[in-house]
C-alpha cells in the first residue's frame, strides 16, 4: 500500500478537492452578481463516516481520477468520458435570491484559509509518515 492511499489522507485529498471546487462555484457568484435572475449556490460540505475513511455514499459519487490527454494512463474503475457540468461529484444547492457580494467574498477567503489549513496538515502529515518509514 502506498502512503498517499492511508484513509486520512485520502480524506484530507478530498477536502482539498471540495474546496477547490467551492472556490470556483463560490468566483462563479461573484462573477454573476449583475446578472439579472441570477441565484448564487453553494457546495453542500462533503460528510464522512464515522471511522473518518470516506466520504458516505448517498446523492454524492465517490471522486475518480480524470483522464486530460489520451497519453495518459487510464486509472482503475474509470471511464473516458467526464462531465464538465457535475460540479466535481458535489451536490450545489441554491443560496438565495439574489448575489451580496461582501458575504461572497468573506465565504471565499474563509475558503481560501480552510484550503490553505487542509494543504498544511497534508503536506506535514507525508512528511511524518516519510520520517517514520526513513525515507527523510
Amino acid at each position: 500500500m502506498a502512503i498517499t492511499d492511508l484513509p486520512m489522507l485520502s480524506v484530507l485529498r478530498t477536502k482539498m478537492q471540495w474546496h477547490q471546487e467551492r472556490q470556483r462555484v463560490l468566483a462563479e457568484n461573484v462573477s454573476n452578481s449583475d446578472t439579472p435572475n441570477f441565484k448564487p449556490r453553494d457546495l453542500v460540505e462533503p460528510k464522512f463516516d464515522a471511522s473518518g475513511t470516506g466520504p458516505v455514499t448517498g446523492n454524492m459519487p465517490s471522486l475518480s481520477m480524470v483522464r486530460t490527454s489520451a497519453g495518459h494512463i487510464q486509472g482503475a474503475g474509470t471511464g473516458d468520458s467526464f462531465n464538465s457540468h457535475n460540479r466535481g461529484g458535489y451536490a450545489t444547492r441554491p443560496a438565495g435570491n439574489a448575489v451580496n457580494l461582501e458575504d461572497e467574498m468573506l465565504k471565499v477567503s474563509a475558503n481560501q484559509g480552510d484550503y490553505a489549513a487542509v494543504t498544511a496538515l497534508y503536506s506535514r502529515s507525508l512528511g511524518l509518515l516519510k520520517t517514520a518509514i526513513g525515507k527523510r
